[in-house]
């Protein structure tokens, strides 16, 4: 299964739409989406996959976020501030990550395949033990080679980030 890691897209349309093509060319599924979506509207963009999302420091308006998940659908869910989630055997926690040292704190608990986050708006790809911390990096206030999503292999555990200026 290929699963699609995105955050901070901050109402940024172009790069939602162009992080949706290239999701659907890698035969993506599940999309997890790391906070700070902004405007609720942003969640329709997701439409066609099961979505999983945390919310960020600018997600205010959390009551139509929940209304704009309800819509979609089948599986997609919004979890709050952390997600603890399961696919293909796989354990991911998902946070937006305001403080580093929390998302380094879950890592190093060694419970999880991947701890997934955002808000630092530059993409970072380590490992801490057993676990994989991966952050896709940002597509506002973001350098260009930060504009990027990552799509996890669950068959080989891997992760190859994809550039939305390609």
């Amino acid at each position: 299964m290929h699963i699609g890691i995105v955050s901070d897209t901050h109402d940024n349309v172009e790069a939602i739409e162009r992080a949706t093509v290239i999701f659907a060319e890698e035969g993506v599924e599940i999309v997890v989406h790391c906070g700070d979506f902004v405007a609720p509207l942003m969640v329709d963009y997701f439409e066609g996959f099961e979505l999983h999302g945390v919310l960020g420091n600018n997600d205010g308006d959390v009551r139509n976020l929940q209304r704009a998940f309800d819509s979609l659908g089948g599986e997609s869910q919004l979890h709050g501030r952390f997600a603890d989630l399961e696919f293909d055997g796989l354990s991911f926690a998902v946070l937006h990550g305001e403080s580093k040292a929390e998302v380094e704190a879950i890592a190093a608990g060694d419970g999880y395949d991947f701890v997934c986050y955002g808000h630092h708006h530059e993409r970072e790809l380590s490992a801490d033990g057993r676990t994989t911390v991966l952050n896709p990096g940002a597509h506002v206030l973001a350098a260009d080679d930060d504009r990027t999503v990552a799509i996890v292999d669950t068959r080989s555990q891997s992760v190859r980030f994809r550039s939305l200026l390609e």
